[in-house]
C-alpha cells in the first residue's frame, strides 16, 4: 500500500488521543455524536469539537440522518480509513504520545483482564521487522470485514530491548 505523510490539518486532528479513539470506534460502525460521547465517558459537545475536527481533516464522514429512538434526526459518522493512509514515519511526538495514550484510554475501558499480551526481545533489523509486521496489517486491513467476526484492536510498539 503506498502511503504518504500527512497534513499539517492532518497532524493536528491526529495529535489527540481522543480523536484517534473516535477513529477507532467508527471504523465499520456508523456513530452519532451522542453515542460517541457515551461510549467515551465524555460530554457531547467536547466529542462534538472532535468530530468537527476530524472532518474537517477528513478522518470522518457524516453518513445519511437518521431517525433516533424518539423520533429526532441523528446524523452518525464513520471514519474513512485515511489514517491507515498516512505513514507513520517522521510523525510529531503530539502523534505519537496521543497514539499511546488513546490506547492506554481503550485499555482502562476494557481492563487489563481483557488484553491479550506478549513480549518479546530479538536481535533484528528494526527496518525489515517493521516491513514484515506493516505488511500483515496491510493484509489484514483489505480483508473485507466479516460481521460474525470478532473486533479486536492492536497496538504494536518496538523499543530498544536494553
Amino acid at each position: 500500500m503506498s502511503r504518504r505523510l500527512a497534513t499539517a490539518l492532518e497532524v493536528a486532528a491526529l495529535s489527540s488521543d481522543v480523536r484517534l479513539r473516535i477513529i477507532r470506534l467508527t471504523h465499520d460502525t456508523p456513530l452519532t455524536n451522542k453515542e460517541i460521547a457515551e461510549r467515551l465517558g465524555k460530554d457531547p459537545a467536547t466529542t462534538l469539537h472532535h468530530v468537527r475536527k476530524l472532518v474537517a481533516a477528513g478522518f470522518l464522514e457524516a453518513q445519511p440522518a437518521r431517525t433516533g429512538r424518539r423520533g429526532a434526526r441523528e446524523l452518525p459518522y464513520l471514519s474513512t480509513g485515511l489514517s491507515w493512509q498516512l505513514t507513520g514515519k517522521d510523525r510529531p511526538p503530539a502523534v505519537e504520545e496521543a497514539v499511546l495514550q488513546a490506547f492506554l484510554g481503550e485499555v482502562a475501558d476494557v481492563g487489563v483482564g481483557a488484553l491479550r499480551q506478549t513480549r518479546l526481545v530479538v536481535r533484528t533489523d528494526p527496518g525489515e521487522l517493521k516491513r514484515r509486521l506493516q505488511a500483515l496489517f496491510d493484509e489484514l486491513a483489505a480483508e473485507p470485514a466479516d460481521p460474525d467476526d470478532e473486533r479486536v484492536a492492536i497496538y504494536l510498539a518496538m523499543y530498544p530491548g536494553d
